[in-house]
């Protein structure tokens, strides 16, 4: 029997599968098993991606794998990872490296293993030598009696009892203690839950109802179309989620829940834990790298029926998968930002398709994509029965400082009544850039095109793309000057001017700089046990959250994103300005929402304002289709970077002459700020046609990568860009 291997490896010049001779020994080795192969002078790990009778190669130039490790994973989810490293133009190991055990990947050699350790039992006779007070020593009789009460680790029963592992061993001898080595039990990840939580035996309202009868109609039907499930905020989506993935387990099979960012959502995977149990499998980036693979072994065990995590949780290794549930589906976190760059909404559809799984996408805010291709479930209401907030779109055109007068006026009545606000503003830093009021000296990154931003607390400038940082400077390098200029503001300045505009009720940052420091989850708890106070920061603010408290919102400089140069920018808008105003109103005191912005009569501000979803698409879609855009057709950016200044470009334009010759058409190259040191070049199509579109760009980025002309470069493929 041939295998057909994969190495993980990844050259993106390497051309697989390799063949290889299984003996009599690795008969058992199947698809999906995982293979340690000579390649050429190295040891590489592979994974076996089919199975031959015959090879082309001749008998005598075969080799043997070297051995077989006890990871396997399901041969759905082999092709599912070659169709990613296909569909996203990467490599078939970067592919498969997604689907693989936590640990292992491109360029590892030793993955993680299963942790066994010395775990000791007390046997018959030394239970009987402990209670007839047999001559023992006073360690060997505090160990007895540590394991008097059940078997436990060595080392655990060593260091209660001050003992050591010679002393276990003399117990051993004497037949008092049985040693041996077992598996560890698994780490669990902790899950706290933040926000409020719903009592599973509540009913469902009417409106739920029709929901979930629709959902579970559909389970186990290859052929359904997936589903969307367009709620308002506070409408009840997760309980219709929950009750879904309970009917996928009673019909035997496994459920995937994709949220946007795990630590942004705690109260979603809480609420999982807090009805399904320990048959809940936690997989996220902030657990230790023996948490995910632990959890990772459960659920290929089957202990774990369901699988809660951000868009690398859609690989989840199970092989009777019923329900692939894709909570806030309009986020944008959902793209992988590096190689390879797929997007978990597309991957989840392509899966469960393949495994005849059902789709169920929730969003109150959904995007044209999901709208028009997927099957549409209403909830129109909160589940309360109270209306939406009112929204108060003010204009900034003139306005000093960073908050509008009625904005103050609201924050004043929340600090009156002791109540609770959330504030946005999409900017993190205390201001966007400095200057010399003298010459004129701007404050840049040196790895970089962009402006450095001031974080004052930390005494820095800091660049958001590369990470660089310099000492906040006192005086101009250029002329000497004292007179610096701050320019705009960020969170960390609004947080000051907040702090005296409420005082004295706590105000609470959250951003991604007190992300790294303090973390999420800490910065929510500490908002929702206070009695009253303000959260403020960028669009994590937004994100799932539900406390019933918060009776204020307010969105600062709404309409930032619509001046950049991007077709997403009027969704993004409505999108971000509708979510953050469905964080008020959720309790008995109701609630209202201020909307700051410099031109309060934009399009998206107006539907956003009035919570209307269906009429900002109704407006948006026949633009996209006049103009081809997803999800009339489909974007692909290939941008290509290099040290120097010159390779870039000679690469792009190489690639670009290939897809063209395909008959596919091209916009640019066009030159892209520097970042990283790499100067860089783009290359977007736009097309109709995705399949034809992703084939020729394949084809012309292999070709030019091979091309030891354009050796200097490096490329990147972005299919659907976001």
């Amino acid at each position: 029997m041939i295998a057909k291997v994969e190495p993980l490896t990844p050259a993106r010049a390497l051309r697989g599968p390799f063949d290889y001779r299984l003996g009599a020994e690795l008969a058992g080795v199947g698809v999906g098993s995982m293979l340690v192969v000579p390649f050429g002078r190295r040891r590489l790990l592979g994974v076996v991606v089919d199975l031959a009778g015959s090879s082309e190669v001749p008998p005598e130039r075969l080799v043997e794998p070297l051995s077989a490790l006890e990871a396997d994973v399901p041969e759905a989810l082999v092709r599912l990872g070659l169709w990613v490293a296909s569909e996203y133009v990467s490599t078939p190991a970067r592919g498969l490296a997604l689907v693989l055990p936590p640990g292992t990947g491109t360029g590892s050699a030793r993955p993680l293993r299963p942790r066994r350790s010395l775990r000791a039992q007390l046997t018959a006779e030394g239970q009987a030598a402990l209670a007839d007070g047999v001559r023992l020593g006073d360690r060997q009789r505090a160990v007895l009696g540590a394991l008097a009460a059940g078997p436990a680790s060595a080392s655990s029963v060593a260091s209660l009892a001050g003992a050591d592992h010679s002393t276990l061993r003399s117990l051993e001898r004497r037949g008092l203690v049985t040693l041996e080595h077992a598996a560890e039990p698994p780490r669990r990840p902790r899950i706290e839950s933040v926000g409020a939580l719903r009592e599973g035996g509540v009913e469902p309202t009417a409106a739920q109802g029709a929901a979930l009868d629709a959902v579970v109609g559909r389970l186990g039907d290859p052929a359904a179309r997936p589903l969307l499930l367009h709620g308002v905020t506070g409408s009840g989506k997760t309980e219709v989620y929950l009750r879904a993935v309970a009917a996928a387990l009673e019909r035997g099979r496994s459920a995937i829940v994709l949220v946007p960012e795990i630590a942004l959502t705690p109260q979603t995977a809480g609420r999982f834990v807090e009805r399904f149990g320990d048959a809940v499998a936690i997989m996220h980036s902030q657990l230790t790298a023996r948490e995910r693979y632990d959890e990772w072994w459960r659920m290929r065990r089957g202990e774990a029926r369901v699988c809660v995590g951000p868009r690398s949780a859609v690989f989840a290794p199970f092989e009777d998968l019923g329900l692939i549930v894709v909570d806030e589906e309009h986020d944008s976190s959902y793209k992988q930002e590096g190689d390879p760059r797929y997007d978990a909404r597309v991957v989840a559809e392509r899966r469960a398709e393949l495994e005849g799984a059902l789709l169920l996408a929730g969003s109150a805010t959904p995007r044209p994509e999901t709208h028009v291709r997927y099957e549409r479930l209403e909830l129109r209401e909160r589940v309360d029965g109270r209306g939406l907030p009112p929204v108060e779109v003010v204009g900034m055109a003139g306005v000093p400082g960073p908050l509008h007068e009625r904005a103050r006026q609201e924050l004043d009545g929340v600090r009156r009544r002791g109540e609770k606000a959330i504030v946005l503003l999409n900017r993190r830093g205390w201001s966007n850039f400095l200057s010399c009021r003298l010459c004129g000296h701007v404050w840049e990154c040196p790895h970089c095109d962009v402006t450095l931003v001031l974080h004052q607390a930390a005494g820095e400038l800091a660049c958001h793309h590369c990470g660089h940082r310099a000492r906040m400077p006192s005086d101009c390098p250029d002329c000497g000057s004292v007179a610096v200029a701050r320019h705009g503001a960020g969170t960390e300045q609004l947080e000051r001017e907040l702090e005296a505009v409420v005082s004295p009720l706590p105000v609470f940052r959250l951003d991604s700089d007190v992300a790294a420091s303090s973390g999420i989850e800490g910065v929510l708890r500490a908002f929702e046990s206070a009695a009253a106070g303000v959260l403020v920061g960028t669009q994590m603010v937004a994100k799932g959250h539900d406390f019933p408290d918060v009776t204020l919102g307010v969105v600062l400089d709404a309409d930032a994103t619509l001046r950049f140069p991007d077709f997403r920018a009027e969704e993004r808008t409505f999108a971000l300005v509708a979510q953050l105003a469905g964080r008020s109103g959720r309790g008995r005191r109701g609630g209202r929402v201020i909307v700051q912005a410099l031109e309060p009569q934009a399009r998206a501000l107006i539907h956003a304002a009035g919570h209307d979803a269906t009429g900002f698409l109704a407006e948006e879609l026949p633009r996209r289709e006049a103009f081809a855009y997803p999800p009339y057709g489909h974007l692909i950016r290939v941008v290509c970077s290099s040290e120097e200044a010159g390779p870039e470009h000679a690469a792009a334009t190489a690639v670009r002459e290939r897809i063209e010759a395909a008959g596919v058409p091209v916009l640019g190259p066009a030159p892209l700020f520097r970042r990283q040191a790499r100067h860089r070049a783009q290359l977007v199509i736009r097309s109709r046609e995705r399949e034809s579109a992703i084939t020729a760009v394949r084809a012309a980025v292999e070709a030019v990568a091979a091309d030891r002309a354009y050796a200097p470069a490096a490329f990147a493929v972005d299919v659907d860009p976001q």
